[in-house]
């Protein structure tokens, strides 16, 4: 058993990173500190001065480990990164910070393509982002990609006599892959482009509009509606400048809202051109200096480049550290200022008043979503009483897992398993396993192994499954839950069983539930919140195993089509699996990396990287 009195006697005096752990193992929370000895000592001393939060914290702390550091800004860079990896509950945690999408603009390439995405790699791109509305960034790559008749395709090499694609065919693409386009005209077109995501060619607008009235007057409404949604998409990606800074600088405005909310006014060559609010999991009593310190590590470190100056009303904790870490991250000099007169005073002045309305409208959401959140669980205690005794409802979010099989007729079968807590999908706790024991299309034996996995690796004590549900969620009907009673009968637990039974356009109609040896039915048709509840769920669990499941029959079959090209038979396969260890490796690498592969000549290795790009091209 870890002896805290005794491990506390053997801290340096050196700074680093150390971790708390609760008694199931999983971290609760992870800090820097310039001397371990000194900082961690704190948290075991007289808790009469501690605020509740970290009262509540050390109350949970089972043992606690650290990890010796060169340097403060050393401890600062792991601290960031464990934080991100271990999602710890104490933590001021930035929510969803790779769920917001990105325009990614291939300027790497001689034809650049426009294009959404979630990563940030370090390929040459240039990215702009995060945006807070995915279907906006969806019709703006669309509306750039038609004003501009950008290439779509993701092939960089046109061979003599390449044929266009479909793009050009319906007049969407002027085929620069047969030289109908040269480089110099593609590229004053990509230069449009950036100059409009750079916020500095609002142009656009105009056309829309003006495209818009014209249809209109043709009478062709349904012209009309399309140019429309792509004024409503250009206005939601981005403000209309309200404010001309004199210097034409790049900055960005970072101010905390409160509720957990920090709210980022871009300002690009002196123009105010943008707004975005980001979540964060921050426990009662933070500071806002606190708030903005963590929002400031997460967010920043996550980009290839930023301004050169962050405007604020509250400086962040540690403000000189975070000023040499991210200057250094991106190759240039930062200063984080908090203005107190001129012509930046009067920007944080304008964001400072443009936030005092927002917090309105995010009080008001707050207030409603609270709402929400007592009524659905109201909802789910009505329902799993009507399964199991439970006592008066006392306010609590239930925790629901819901399992879904996915496969094609019966082949590459895997299980899913979400969670949700009250209204929120608990993304970090979401599993996914490969069937093992069964063969053939068997959704009832391939539901009970996942189960049977599930709950086998918590009894094991495996902290990533220690967390058990209040009811289990199955996509199927009778025949599901009795699967699932049966599995959780041999395992000797009591875990209310529902099944989402589905009507003629596949969503959720009822629950179906097992008790006292007979099937019973809770319809959704008279209880909405209940109905789009479950419809939510039943679609995440869904879209989830579907994921999973192309993910391995993709991979499985690039394997397998390897053996289609010429040349390649199971001796340079097993060479090639041999050297890269994956099929996403050997599609990723270049002709000279794959030449370094036994047996793999010059005219192989060109054939096994088109091979890839035809793929790619064709999903």
């Amino acid at each position: 058993m870890f002896d805290i009195q005794e491990n506390l006697k053997k801290l340096p005096a050196k700074p680093g990173v150390y971790i708390h752990r609760d008694k199931l193992g999983q971290v609760i929370y992870v800090g820097k500190a310039i001397s371990l000895k000194n900082r961690v000592r704190q948290y075991f001393r007289s808790s009469g001065t501690m605020d509740p939060k970290v009262r509540a914290m050390v109350s949970h702390i089972a043992e606690f480990e650290y990890i010796v550091c060169g340097s403060e800004m050393e401890a600062f860079i792991l601290e960031n990164t464990l934080i991100k990896k271990y999602m710890p509950q104490y933590n001021i945690l930035l929510r969803d910070d790779k769920t917001y999408p990105y325009i990614k603009v291939t300027t790497g390439e001689d034809f650049p393509r426009v294009l959404k995405t979630r990563l940030i790699g370090k390929d040459g791109a240039k990215y702009f982002g995060p945006y807070s509305d995915a279907g906006a960034v969806n019709q703006i790559v669309e509306l750039l990609d038609n004003i501009y008749r950008l290439k779509r395709c993701a092939k960089t090499d046109f061979p003599k006599g390449h044929r266009p694609c479909l793009y050009y065919h319906i007049g969407q693409c002027d085929a620069v892959c047969t030289g109908r386009v040269t480089k110099e005209e593609y590229a004053k077109r990509i230069r449009s482009v950036l100059g409009y995501l750079n916020g500095r060619n609002r142009k656009i607008g105009d056309y829309l509009e003006e495209k818009m009235n014209d249809a209109s007057e043709r009478l062709d409404y349904e012209e009309a509606a399309k140019y429309r949604d792509y004024m409503l998409a250009e206005k939601a990606l981005g403000e209309k400048q309200r404010v001309v800074l004199k210097t034409g600088r790049d900055m960005d405005v970072v101010m905390y809202a409160g509720s957990g909310h920090v709210v980022m006014f871009y300002v690009r060559d002196g123009k105010l051109s943008g707004r975005e609010t980001f979540s964060m999991e921050v426990q009662e009593g933070e500071k806002p200096s606190a708030v903005l310190c963590q929002f400031m590590k997460q967010h920043y470190s996550m980009q290839t480049g930023g301004p050169g100056e962050i405007l604020v009303q509250t400086m962040p904790d540690e403000a000189e550290m975070i000023e040499e870490y991210l200057g250094g991250l991106w190759g240039k000099k930062l200063r984080i200022v908090k203005p107190e007169r001129g012509e930046k005073r009067a920007l944080l002045e304008l964001a400072k008043k443009d936030v005092a309305e927002m917090t309105k409208t995010i009080e008001d959401r707050e207030k409603n979503k609270e709402e929400r959140r007592e009524a659905l669980g109201k909802e789910m205690h009505s329902v799993l009483s009507e399964i199991t005794e439970l006592p008066e409802y006392d306010g609590r979010e239930y925790r629901v897992e819901a399992y879904d099989i996915s496969n094609t007729n019966g082949v590459d079968t895997v299980g899913a398993m979400v969670v949700f807590s009250g209204l929120r999908a608990d993304r970090r706790s979401y599993r996914r396993f490969k069937i093992r024991t069964i063969e053939g299309p068997n959704d009832y034996g391939s539901m009970q192994e996942v189960l049977y996995r599930r709950f086998r690796r918590a009894e094991a004590g495996d902290p990533g499954f220690s967390t058990m549900p209040d009811a289990l969620l199955i996509d199927g009907g009778k025949g599901h839950v009795d699967a699932a009673e049966e599995v959780l009968k041999a395992l000797k637990l009591t875990i209310p069983v529902l099944g989402m039974a589905k009507d003629d356009s596949h969503r959720t109609r009822a629950l179906v539930y097992l008790k006292d040896g007979e099937f019973r039915e809770i319809e959704l048709k008279e209880r909405p919140l209940l109905f789009r509840y479950m419809g939510t769920v039943q679609e995440e669990v869904h879209r989830f195993a579907i994921e999973y499941h192309r993910g391995v029959r993709g991979k499985r079959s690039m394997a397998s089509a390897l053996d289609e090209i010429d040349g390649i038979g199971p001796v340079k396969r097993n060479a090639l699996f041999a050297r890269f260890g994956s099929i996403d490796k050997i599609r990723s690498a270049n002709e000279e990396e794959l030449m370094k592969t036994e047996g793999i000549t010059a005219a192989l290795a060109k054939k096994i990287h088109e091979f890839f790009i035809e793929y790619n091209d064709s999903k």
